[in-house]
C-alpha cells in the first residue's frame, strides 16, 4: 500500500472567500482619493498639467 504525499502548503491569498462582500468597506466608502493631491514639487505639478492638457489647449 502506498502512502499519499504530504500536501503542499497553500497560499492563503489564493483561497476562495465565500463571505458577504457587502459587509466589507469598499474604496468608495472612504473619502480617500476625492480631490486630495499628494504634496509634491511644482515641477512635477507642471509636468502633470502639461501631460493632461487636452490637445485643443495648445
Amino acid at each position: 500500500m502506498s502512502t499519499a504525499p504530504d500536501p503542499e502548503p497553500r497560499d492563503p491569498q489564493a483561497a476562495l472567500v465565500f463571505d458577504d462582500p457587502l459587509s466589507r468597506q469598499s474604496s468608495d466608502d472612504t473619502d480617500r482619493g476625492w480631490g486630495e493631491r499628494p504634496s509634491g514639487d511644482s515641477a512635477g505639478d507642471l509636468a502633470r498639467f502639461l501631460d493632461e492638457k487636452p490637445p485643443h489647449h495648445l
